[in-house]
């Protein structure tokens, strides 16, 4: 039997590299999104199972994926959809950092949560965080939401590390690099192609022992 990886944001950028990558190397796919039509349709070709219309934000809908997937165990979870929005001090829009905060940080939360009857000794889960989300890192200021949503994500995935050890699951938060997808107008270092690859270089080196850290894809150790 395939070992099984869910992805959320699976249908562009990282999220549907992601979900290329585990299908060409075997494993069964399942692509969650929350949108559907034209944007899902590549998605939908190499998705063994596609679980349309998911705002991660909604109580209800994650609810919806739990019960979709009972009784699957998951080998693999990646907690990837994300918000990357811009804010300037002194014109703060915090309604725009509440939802990134929702999307970046309590949803990967939330979804980890309500699958852990999916989750079992062995399973793997991966934050798909960012290097904005280090303190010590932060040189430049600004991305008031983006980076206090990482931070937010880094810490619960840390604890989830901690709580989540004496079950036999690990943890990792893996900035994917600056990648060129359409959050960041496709201005990015790497494709998505190689973030994937990275990222899966990167989840396959993830122990009980290394749980909890925080990586680059490429294999460097970031500071918290």
């Amino acid at each position: 039997m395939s070992a099984s990886v869910l992805i959320t944001g699976a249908n562009r950028g990282v999220g549907l590299a992601l979900a290329r990558h585990y299908h060409a190397a075997g494993w069964a796919v399942i692509g969650v999104c929350r949108s559907g039509g034209e944007e899902v349709a590549e998605l939908r070709e190499i998705a063994e199972t596609l679980i349309e219309g998911i705002d991660v934000t909604r109580k209800e809908d994650v609810a919806r994926l739990k019960q979709e997937l009972a009784g699957r165990r998951l080998d693999l979870l990646i907690n990837n959809a994300g918000l990357l929005q811009d804010e300037a001090l002194g014109e703060l829009d915090f309604d725009s950092i509440r939802t990134q905060m929702e999307i970046n940080a309590y949803a990967p939360l939330r979804v980890t949560e309500m699958l852990l009857d999916n989750l079992g000794k062995g399973t793997r889960i991966a934050n798909i965080t960012s290097r904005m989300g280090s303190i010590a890192d932060n040189d430049s200021g600004g991305r008031y939401g983006y980076r206090a949503s990482k931070a937010a994500l880094n810490a619960f995935g840390k604890s989830l590390a901690v709580d989540l050890k004496p079950r036999g699951i690990a943890v990792a938060q893996i900035h994917p690099g600056y990648v060129q997808t359409r959050m960041v107008n496709f201005g990015g270092m790497i494709s998505a192609e190689e973030a994937a690859t990275g990222i899966a270089q990167r989840i396959e080196a993830l122990t009980l022992e290394n749980s909890g850290g925080f990586w680059h894809s490429n294999g460097e150790t970031l500071p918290w």
